[in-house]
């Protein structure tokens, strides 16, 4: 009916069917076109549509232009006034709509009457459906319409067969996820779902079936070139990014990566503010530009990529799936038997399957190389475990080696003191008796020394071993490294009975640490040193602070009172000859440690007693007047609570 047609254009659209009977029509031939086309500008015109019924019966005939974005149907009342007897379009209707009878127009002719119809057909989007005027007659339409239903029935199967897939694949990801949180899978999942709306959304662009988007026709023009862009460029991006660990590995290609998913995203919302304010020709335009620009660099990263799949082999997935995407996808645009060029935009694109079977494929690379991916993470971190299990077996060898070495030294010890204590029994001079006492005193002192490093030991050893059963392998390694350091000082400084201000500080500093991890950092520490004192020249007796240090962490870290455990520990010269450390907590305190003790009695922690014998044997041998107070905070406040150990060392 192209001859029969005549076409009015109304680029402004500020004409109304009653501005057309003085309005020249005329044949445009070429504006109709039997395959898609791409529109550069808004396609705004008016037909024209004259018959003439010269048999002597009345007639019916269908008159067909195609599926359009806007339709108005004007046919003239008895008195010959054009009227609106039908508005429908894609844009327009909503669900429980027959599609066939709305795009269909029935005209009613009598016998020997001749009547003039008025189409005005409005197409907004970046491409126009096929645009031929037909007229049929019952018979022939009924044919048209099996005809053209059967055609779209395989593409229609294929893209449910296609979404069955992706949810699938959507369902086995999110599971993943739960059972090993991991970004790539975070990203593969977003790309599958944007997968799913968009080919959900291929359904709407076939009026013939059933589609999940009848309520809201406009949707689609809001998702296509943005659904593009999200899945193909921007979810890609991130997932490769991630599924590759590509800061680690490949730096300059993560910045590539990174802000090349910046500047997708943007573009994203510069499209869907286009489509928004009406102009979806700038938006295809923007992803036309877009897919050629980026064909060689990322065709660059693939040859890059694949130079190191030795080293890498989760590369071979990411390539394999990116590539039969990017093969079919060229493939089908050269193919394309669609009359509009050389053009990546799928809605362009015939036969469409092929660049199905690319998505497909590219969605099952993918999904295969993070099962992979989850399979090589859970083999490092069995590895992982295995070498914590192992390292933990060799620290309890350690300590019980450990604790036999002290148990003989004491016992060694044990004999020495008998020893000597006979030898002195025999002498009865004065002199002798002074000499006695203080070989004596030595003796003893060291056989105290020996049973701080036990306890000691036994305590951090018990940290350790909580990491490790609490799966905290950093902190456990981090914990063990220190731990190690303690050792040695400790039985470095069990060797001597002096050691500077300096290594105290230093030692204290190391086992603070270890309880603050311990603790999970629910505690806080702090060490304040006059500045007037030389720490690398003042000496103070070896490991005769630490006990005290131990206890006020053991009961300042349990007062329900206070979120954090607080331990301070201040060194002042309070005189020429005099060393002050006070030790403050800010826990339950003395009396009430006392009335909540529910430990047995043959179990009781002899740290700040051994301290306090060796206190006094150090001012019995060298003479000194080491003095020791302990102090509770709720006795001088009841408001308050916690302990203070208050140490005066005089200076030899």
């Amino acid at each position: 009916m192209r001859s029969y047609v005549s076409v009015f254009h109304d680029p402004a659209g500020k004409y109304k069917v009653k501005d057309l009977q003085n309005m020249t029509f005329k044949n445009d031939t070429p504006l109709f076109h039997p395959h898609k086309k791409v529109l550069h500008e808004v396609n705004n015109i008016w037909l024209k549509l004259t018959i003439r019924n010269t048999s002597e019966i009345d007639s019916l005939v269908y008159f067909f232009t195609g599926f359009h974005d806007d339709i108005e149907w004007y046919a003239p009342d008895n008195e010959g006034r054009q009227q609106l007897a039908m508005h429908t379009g894609m844009m327009i209707d909503r669900a429980n709509v027959d599609r066939w009878g709305h795009y269909s127009f029935p005209l009613h002719v009598g016998a020997g009457e001749t009547k003039t119809y008025y189409f005005h057909i409005i197409n907004r989007f970046y491409r126009e459906n096929a645009f031929m005027p037909v007229v049929y007659d019952p018979i022939h339409y009924a044919g048209f319409r099996h005809v053209e239903a059967d055609h779209y029935k395989s593409e229609v199967l294929v893209i449910q067969v296609l979404l069955g897939m992706l949810l699938v694949f959507l369902c086995v990801t999110v599971i993943n996820y739960t059972q090993l949180p991991d970004r790539s899978s975070l990203y593969f999942a977003g790309y599958i779902l944007g997968l799913i709306i968009f080919f959900a959304l291929r359904l709407e662009s076939k009026p013939y079936q059933l589609s999940f988007f009848y309520f809201c026709p406009m949707f689609k023009y809001y998702w296509d070139i943005p659904a593009m862009l999200f899945c193909f460029y921007f979810m890609y991006m991130l997932f490769g990014n991630m599924f590759l660990s590509l800061r680690e590995r490949f730096p300059l290609m993560e910045k590539c990566y990174r802000y090349g998913a910046i500047a997708t995203g943007i573009l994203i919302l510069v499209c869907i503010a286009l489509i928004a304010s009406g102009d979806y020709q700038t938006s295809a335009t923007i992803y036309t530009w877009m897919y050629f620009i980026t064909i060689i660099p990322i065709a660059i990263s693939f040859v890059a990529l694949a130079r190191r799949t030795r080293h890498h082999p989760l590369i071979r997935f990411f390539l394999f799936g990116s590539i039969s995407l990017l093969v079919l996808s060229v493939w089908a645009y050269v193919n394309n038997t669609q009359p509009v060029g050389f053009t990546p935009i799928p809605e362009l694109v015939s036969p469409y399957n092929i660049m199905v079977l690319g998505v497909l494929l590219q969605a099952l690379f993918f999904a295969a190389g993070l099962s992979y991916r989850n399979k090589l993470a859970h083999q490092e971190k069995t590895k992982t475990q295995e070498m914590l299990i192992k390292q933990l077996n060799k620290n309890k060898e350690l300590q019980r080696k450990l604790n036999e070495q002290l148990e003989e030294l004491v016992k060694e010890q044990t004999t020495e003191i008998l020893r000597k204590k006979l030898e002195l029994e025999e002498q009865r001079k004065l002199q002798l008796e002074v000499e006695y006492s203080k070989k004596l005193a030595e003796i003893e002192l060291k056989a105290i020394r020996a049973q701080i490093n036990p306890h000691f030991i036994f305590n951090c050893l018990n940290s350790i071993q909580l990491f490790v059963m609490q799966r905290d392998y950093e902190h456990a390694q981090k914990y063990l490294s220190d731990f190690s350091y303690l050792i040695r000082k400790t039985l470095d400084f069990s060797r001597r009975n002096f050691i500077t201000l300096s290594d105290e500080i230093t030692y204290l500093n190391t086992y603070l640490g270890l309880e603050k991890m311990r603790f999970e950092n629910k505690m806080s520490y702090e060490i304040v040193v006059d500045p007037v004192i030389a720490t690398a020249e003042l000496e103070v007796p070896a490991m005769l602070l630490q006990p005290y240090v131990e206890n006020a962490v053991k009961h300042g870290m349990t007062n329900e009172d206070h979120a954090s455990g607080l331990l301070a520990i201040h060194f002042n010269q309070v005189a020429s000859d005099m060393l002050e450390c006070v030790i403050e907590d800010n826990g339950i305190g003395i009396e009430r440690s006392r009335a909540l003790r529910s430990l047995p009695s043959h179990h009781q922690s002899s740290g700040m007693e051994i301290s306090l014998n060796r206190a006094e044997l150090l001012n019995k041998m060298y003479n000194t007047g080491i003095q020791i107070e302990i102090i509770d905070k709720s006795l001088k406040q009841a408001n308050d609570s916690g302990t203070i150990i208050r140490i005066l060392i005089p200076q030899l």
